[in-house]
């Protein structure tokens, strides 16, 4: 599992292509999934790719990504990103490096966007390149 990256997604994300393409462009959670793995195949490592609208499920699948040994998560927590503690906890209570990753600037958005309970435990963050910034934040794990 040491390979592994988990790559995980939170709420509205599955309608990605579809809302605001305008924010968060056209590609769909299945068109970044296969960048990601294209890249990782170049990289030897496996993409470990899941989503949710439940953040519930989020702070399990972070878990396990520490209990299996995996070598990072990129964590995409959408509108979770600015709401909840329970996922800063849990990206604090794991040594599994989390990279957050966004498709839009939160900064350059709404005032409300501008804070990251999910940043300020993160390793480190990437946003605002759209698709680009899932495989930004690959390239970041490959060198952890």
């Amino acid at each position: 599992m040491a390979d592994t990256i988990y790559v995980l997604n939170g709420p509205n994300l599955n309608l990605l292509g579809l809302r605001e393409p305008e924010i968060y462009g056209s590609d769909t959670l299945d068109d970044i999934a296969g960048q990601l793995e294209d890249r990782a195949r170049e990289l030897d490592l496996e993409i470990d790719m899941r989503q949710s609208n439940h953040e519930g499920h989020l702070i399990d699948w972070l878990h396990e990504a520490q209990a299996r040994g995996a070598k990072a998560v990129l964590l995409n927590p959408g509108g979770y990103t600015h709401t909840s503690i329970a996922l800063h906890d849990a990206v604090k209570s794991i040594t599994t490096p989390v990279i957050e990753v966004h498709l839009s600037n939160p900064h350059a958005r709404e005032d409300f966007r501008h804070t990251s309970f999910v940043g300020r435990a993160a390793r480190g963050t990437i946003a605002g390149f759209g698709a680009l910034s899932y495989t930004l934040a690959l390239e970041a794990a490959a060198r952890l």
